[in-house]
């Protein structure tokens, strides 16, 4: 009687568990999160997508967070292939279109953004004597990125978030226009100016969403 009284009771345990488990998955909003459009930025980094890297990090920063659950990358790429999804329509995505994507996908809500600034440049000049540089060079780097959360039902804005970050590493545009055959999830990448400035961005951008998650249903 006592065994059949423990085990009824680890029963009960493990069933309330599952359903704890269950009930903490329902509160963290499942999301898609769409390429950025950088037409805003001058694009010299030849056939590199910035917008698709960009995507990727504000993915695996949202993950790690942990406060929401994410669209798998690539079914969402196989979804946006299948309705001719341009890259025009990343930043202002139509209702028809968000409405569709939302019901293939299964999905309520939808991140859009763009790369608003995506630089690098070097001030100063140094002088090199036999093949050594000396001086004043330095470097200053730049990323800012926008986006917003849309309930893809309505077409309704619920959530907007900026976010900005700046390095004064060096490097980062050689890899990103194709150069060395680099792209911004390399560890090349992420230790240079622009992959640095970049990370601080998409870090800023992901708390501030974060901080307004209880502006979704």
């Amino acid at each position: 009687m006592k065994l059949k009284l423990i085990v009824g009771l680890a029963v009960a345990v493990a069933a309330a568990g599952v359903a704890g488990t269950a009930e903490a998955q329902s509160k963290r909003p499942l999301i898609a999160v769409m390429d950025f459009d950088y037409g805003t930025i001058d694009n010299w980094w030849g056939q590199y997508d910035i917008g698709k890297g960009m995507a990727d990090q504000v993915v695996n920063a949202l993950l790690e967070d942990g406060s929401f659950r994410v669209i798998e990358r690539k079914k969402l790429d196989t979804v946006l292939a299948e309705q001719d999804f341009a890259a025009s329509d990343r930043a202002d995505p139509s209702a028809a279109k968000l409405a569709k994507m939302g019901k293939v996908l299964g999905v309520k809500y939808i991140l859009a953004g763009s790369i608003t600034k995506f630089s690098t440049e070097k001030r100063g000049g140094g002088v090199r004597v036999k093949g050594i540089g000396l001086g004043g060079s330095k470097a200053k780097s730049e990323v800012a990125l926008t986006a917003r959360v849309i309930d893809a039902t309505t077409g309704e804005i619920l959530i907007s978030a900026k976010g900005l970050g700046q390095s004064s590493k060096g490097g980062g545009a050689e890899f990103a226009s194709g150069g060395f055959g680099v792209g911004t999830n390399a560890e090349e990448w992420r230790a240079s100016g622009l992959g640095d400035a970049q990370e601080k961005a998409c870090n800023e951008f992901v708390a501030a969403l974060v901080a307004k998650k209880d502006r979704l249903e």
